[in-house]
């Protein structure tokens, strides 16, 4: 399965959409395509119910982003990670660190 990155929303918030498996093969697109979310907005949600794989290099572009996102003032947050994904997510402590305000788990909204 390939990756893809779909992005959608404003200057207040943005989501970007993930599909596929977030691994080294598409580090550098997954990180551009976070970073220039953070860069366009001040809130950036990333949908993780379409990826099927994740790994330290998935969780590297995910905490990088979310760096980068408070370093200007702005939030980064996960949502509908589920199986292993979720597990890596929250094995990691990056599920509970980019839980969204209110999820009901604490982790990565599964």
């Amino acid at each position: 399965m390939g990756f893809g990155a779909r992005t959608s929303g404003g200057a207040a918030r943005v989501v970007v959409a993930l599909d596929g498996e977030c691994d080294l093969a598409v580090r550098e697109e997954l990180t551009a395509a976070l970073l220039a979310a953070v860069a366009n907005a001040r809130v950036v949600i990333v949908d993780l119910a379409a990826v099927t794989f994740i790994d330290s290099t998935g969780v590297h572009g995910l905490v990088t982003a979310h760096h980068a996102a408070l370093a200007a003032g702005g939030r980064l947050h996960v949502r509908n990670a589920a199986g292993p994904v979720a597990t890596v997510l929250d094995l990691t402590g990056v599920g509970g660190l980019l839980a969204e305000p209110g999820a009901e788990d604490g982790g990565s909204g599964v």
